[in-house]
């Protein structure tokens, strides 16, 4: 795997904190910030995956489907 050298300047207080976590998971500090940057990234991709379906989306279609579903109860171990 490549890997690409950041000078990353961080507040003083972000960096202490992030210390901290990182050394109560037993993980490095640089470690700890791959981990952030790659769960910020996957929160903004979700966010772009499902503004998009919700776009292409037709709501007309969906209160079809909704109507179509029917009215029987929840079978057992369903509810809950």
């Amino acid at each position: 795997m490549s890997k690409a050298n950041y000078a990353l300047r961080l507040q003083p207080s972000l960096k202490s904190a992030a210390e901290r976590l990182a050394a109560a998971e037993g993980t490095s500090l640089n470690q700890f910030i791959n981990v952030a940057v790659a769960e910020k990234l996957s929160v903004l991709e979700t966010e772009e995956f499902f503004r998009k379906r919700a776009a292409a989306g037709d709501r007309a279609a969906f209160l079809r489907f909704l109507d179509e579903a029917g009215d029987e109860p929840p079978a057992d171990g369903d509810a809950g």
